[in-house]
């Protein structure tokens, strides 16, 4: 598996296992197996997805040594503020049944951001986290909460894709040495995506499918990728992306596929409250 440098020298899986709505007890501890199996070493989850348990059972009873396995897992927004992070950081500690996390993010731009930040920061100096991130995030978001950060995100978990490409957010980031990181890297299963005539013109030339010649685009573009798939056909095909390249022109050809627009906007107000409302426990 290839890997990116962070900002912080930590390497992480350019391509990781996505396990978002999957439930727990028994189907993501099956899916994880599976993607080990298939060569992931990156295993993305969230106290959120209410699954870590299972990733956690299924990296112990992979036979893979945990040094080679990276985790990431987020901290929900009824752990948010300094105090309530602390706890949820070590609930995902012991959900997972681990002694560190690869990266933890903040899931949710909302509530006490700084505070919960606060705790994710003395986590990471602690060492109980190797990386610390923050997802969701747009540029209007970002310069809200940067400068009451002291440790800076290695990692910005954002919606991206060849129709939403975060231009203006990448260039943020890349001035600040954040890497992105793509959830819905193939559009959630989007049929215009998919079937895009300039994407399936690649997959013929290269003998791919269209979900292989965009990540292997995003895997260019030097953003992480979290496909996801039960099918274990499917998660093979996902990171058999590394023995092609596209051309500097094919790679502008899926550039001009930019809508500009996302399904999920960080900063609708209606985001902010449904998402407040949910609660993962008691």
């Amino acid at each position: 598996m290839k890997t990116f440098e962070l900002n912080n020298q930590t390497m992480i899986p350019a391509v990781g296992f996505g396990v978002f709505q999957i439930p727990n007890n028994g189907p993501t501890y099956d899916a994880t197996l599976a993607a080990l199996k298939a060569g992931y070493r990156h295993i993305d989850t969230a106290a959120g997805y209410m699954n870590e348990s299972d990733v956690g059972k299924a990296v112990k009873d992979s036979g893979i040594a945990r040094e080679e396995i990276f985790i990431t897992s987020k901290l929900w927004l009824q752990d948010y503020g300094y105090e309530n992070a602390k706890k949820g950081i070590e609930n995902s500690l012991k959900a997972l049944d681990t002694d560190y996390i690869d990266l933890y993010l903040l899931h949710q731009p909302y509530g006490d951001y700084l505070g919960a930040w606060k705790a994710l920061e003395e986590a990471y100096q602690a060492g109980k986290i190797k990386a610390i991130g923050i997802s969701n995030i747009t540029v209007n978001l970002w310069n809200k909460f940067k400068d009451g950060m002291t440790i800076m995100p290695a990692v910005n978990q954002v919606e991206f894709n060849p129709f939403t490409q975060q231009k203006e957010l990448r260039k943020v980031m890349d001035e600040n040495n954040i890497r992105l990181e793509a959830w819905f890297p193939l559009g959630h299963g989007n049929k215009d995506l998919l079937e895009n005539e300039t994407i399936v013109s690649l997959a013929h030339q290269y003998n791919k499918n269209a979900g292989q010649i965009i990540l292997r685009w995003i895997y260019q573009e030097g953003v992480i990728s979290l496909p996801k798939s039960t099918n274990p056909e499917r998660m093979k095909g996902n990171i058999d992306i590394f023995d092609f390249a596209l051309t500097d022109d094919e790679m502008k050809a899926i550039q001009a596929l930019d809508t500009g627009k996302a399904t999920h906007n960080p900063e609708d107000p209606a985001n902010e409250t449904r998402l407040m409302g949910l609660k993962i426990h008691d």
